[in-house]
């Protein structure tokens, strides 16, 4: 049975480490404009994510690679969870697991992540050392529909920062966190309503109205 409100919008949050992206949901959009958070999973029992939902009165649940026969299993389980909730969007803050297409196929045009570079440029792990590698002078964060690819779903949401010094990743995160935490929950507000969807003359661009 569902435990959102019937009034609300309700949405799961998939973490995988300290979830300070779920903390910026919870603190700004959760019990706000019509949202609520109704669960958050994870794949690490331990998670700091885990506990900081848990401190919000949210439920939680793990669902360890290790405890199920393979990653669809484990994704059919971690799909039921979320259907169970009643959730209509699954937002990714931090979860470090590709999602298998069985599981993203019960939640169609319904997934997004946050992701800390300017796609379609860096996707995939180590976005920011990648950037640094590549010596770009203008940093900046994604948010987009996950889709079968690895970050290369529809954009929603972009913000650049100019940071032409900047010489390591703890430097550059410093900055991004920040637009992370206010790109993410902008996102979640304007899906919650009703102000994106796809362009029917081109999939892979986002349409935003008021």
């Amino acid at each position: 049975m569902a435990s959102g409100h019937p009034e609300t919008f309700p949405i799961a949050v998939l973490a995988s480490g300290t979830g300070s992206n779920l903390q910026a949901i919870l603190d700004t959009v959760h019990l706000r404009d019509g949202i609520e958070v109704v669960g958050v999973g994870s794949n690490v029992a331990g998670a700091p994510a885990l506990a900081r939902a848990r401190a919000a009165g949210v439920a939680t649940a793990a669902f360890p690679l290790d405890e199920h026969a393979d990653r669809a299993a484990r994704d059919a389980a971690l799909a039921d969870w979320i259907a169970a909730r009643g959730a209509r969007l699954v937002v990714l803050a931090g979860y470090m697991q590709l999602l298998t297409p069985g599981f993203l196929a019960r939640f169609p045009h319904a997934v997004v992540n946050v992701h800390p570079a300017l796609l379609p440029a860096f996707p995939g792990l180590r976005a920011v050392e990648q950037a640094l590698e590549h010596g770009v002078r203008v940093f900046g964060v994604t948010v987009h529909f996950v889709d079968e690819g690895v970050d290369t779903g529809p954009i929603i949401l972009q913000r650049g920062v100019e940071l032409p010094r900047a010489a390591d990743a703890a430097e550059v995160f410093e900055h991004i966190h920040t637009i992370e935490h206010e790109l993410l929950p902008e996102a979640i507000r304007l899906i919650a309503r009703g102000a994106v969807r796809i362009d029917p003359a081109n999939p892979r661009r986002v349409l935003l109205g008021p």
